[in-house]
């Protein structure tokens, strides 16, 4: 009789304690909102390992941690289609974005616009501001401001006629190059499950953006705190290079989620002792640490 295959199953990125590791994963239908956090993360840690074993599919590796890669993937396969599939995570972020969980992430990205004069100079030049909203699980997150945005919802699988269903990796670049007066990444960086694809995102983001155009970016804070490879300064860097400059940012210790935004600037080269930094993992702590990673 063939051995049974033992499904693996690594730390999600923003998770630390291996005690949960192997907790049950609760019901996506659940709106307790630490079993949202255990679907949503528990979906991180699938889609990126995931992706690995595709990866080492098609290099043709014969065993990779322990396991051969083909058996490995249909484990993962038949968990997320447990856990519910894409449905169930955009369900439980959508359930995040409640009021009683004190509301979506625009509501930041709003208050910002307003303190910034943005709001004001679309109003007086009488034009609605291009804003691409990216893995929008609700169509009308930015209604309150129809009269100064005019806002495109995307996302990997609509849930809704007036979301457009889009991967945004997958945008012609050339045909929304300098189109966009901002674009909104709010918990989807850390959803992409390759950190090349990751820098890829920002930097076809900031191809889309128009001269001074704005980029919002927000991330889970486990992120850039507790990360081998991310600082809050390596961030910082990578955005320059990228040509992305920091007007706003806002996290606490302690907190659950990081916010920025981000005005488009020339790309800046790198000194050449950074180059390697940003295009290559650098351990920049120790200790019990989260891998997400963010390369150009």
């Amino acid at each position: 009789m063939p051995k049974a295959h033992k499904k693996t199953r690594k730390l999600p990125v923003t998770v630390n304690d291996p005690r949960q590791t192997h907790a049950a994963v609760p019901s996506a239908s659940s709106s307790k909102p630490t079993a949202t956090r255990t679907v949503i993360r528990r979906f991180h840690v699938l889609i990126k390992r995931r992706t690995q074993l595709e990866k080492a599919i098609q290099r043709g590796d014969a065993i990779m941690d322990g396991v051969e890669p083909r058996a490995a993937l249909r484990d993962v396969e038949q968990e997320i289609e447990e856990l519910g599939g894409l449905g169930a995570y955009q369900r439980m972020s959508s359930i995040g974005q409640g009021n009683d969980r004190g509301g979506g992430s625009e509501k930041v990205l709003i208050e910002w616009l307003k303190e910034i004069g943005v709001h004001s100079a679309a109003k007086e030049a009488n034009r609605k501001l291009q804003v691409l909203e990216v893995g929008a699980l609700l169509p009308d997150n930015y209604a309150s401001c129809s009269s100064w945005i005019e806002n495109t919802p995307i996302d990997l699988r609509s849930r809704h006629p007036s979301i457009q269903e889009q991967d945004f990796l997958l945008m012609d670049e050339g045909s929304n190059r300098e189109k966009w007066d901002i674009i909104s990444l709010s918990l989807v960086v850390n959803f992409v499950p390759d950190a090349r694809d990751r820098g890829r995102m920002l930097r076809l983001a900031h191809s889309m953006l128009r001269q001074g155009g704005l980029l919002f970016l927000a991330l889970p804070l486990p992120c850039i705190l507790n990360s081998r490879y991310m600082t809050p300064e390596y961030l910082d860097g990578l955005l320059q290079t990228i040509g992305l400059s920091i007007i706003k940012s806002r996290w606490k210790e302690g907190g659950k989620m990081a916010y920025w935004l981000l005005r488009k600037v020339a790309m800046i080269a790198p000194a050449a002792t950074n180059t390697n930094m940003y295009h290559k993992k650098t351990e920049l702590r120790k200790g019990n640490r989260n891998n997400f990673a963010i390369l150009l």
